[in-house]
C-alpha cells in the first residue's frame, strides 16, 4: 500500500525526476508554452506555481533560492523581471494545462502547458518537450 505518498513517480528515480522537473520548468519559463505528456504536465504545474509565488517577492534571499532550484541565472532573471511582475495581482493559478490528443508512437496522452497571461509579442516560441514526437 502506498498511503501517504504524494506525487507521481513517472517511472524515474528521485534525482532523475528532480532534474526533469527543473529542466521542464526552465523550458516553460523561457518559452512560456511547452508540449509534454499529461502526467508530466500535472506534476510540473505545482512546481512552477510555487516558484512564481516565491519570486513575487524580489530580494536577495528569494533570488538565491530560485537559482538553487533552477540553476540558470538567465531563467531566474526572466521569472523575477517579467513573469512575477505579470502575476503581481493574481493569487495563484498561473498555469493552464490543455489536453492535446495522444502521441502517435505509444498513445500517451499529450498536453500543452502554458502561462495563463502569456505575452504573445514577447517572442515566446513554442517548443516541443518530447523529442520522439518530432521524429
Amino acid at each position: 500500500m502506498r498511503h501517504g505518498f504524494s506525487g507521481r513517480r513517472l517511472n524515474r528515480t528521485r534525482s532523475h525526476r528532480k532534474a526533469m522537473l527543473r529542466a521542464m520548468a526552465c523550458a516553460l519559463i523561457q518559452y512560456e508554452k511547452i508540449n509534454t505528456t499529461l502526467p508530466k504536465a500535472k506534476e510540473l504545474r505545482p512546481f512552477v506555481e510555487k516558484l512564481v509565488t516565491m519570486c513575487r517577492v524580489d530580494n536577495i534571499n528569494t533570488r538565491r533560492r530560485a537559482v538553487a532550484i533552477l540553476q540558470r541565472k538567465d531563467i531566474v532573471n526572466k521569472i523575477f523581471d517579467v513573469i512575477s511582475k505579470r502575476f503581481a495581482n493574481r493569487n495563484g493559478g498561473y498555469i493552464r494545462i490543455m489536453r492535446n490528443g495522444f502521441r502517435y508512437g505509444d498513445d500517451a496522452p499529450m498536453a500543452v502547458i502554458e502561462f495563463v497571461e502569456r505575452d504573445m509579442a514577447s517572442g515566446a516560441v513554442e517548443r516541443s518537450q518530447d523529442k520522439s514526437a518530432s521524429l
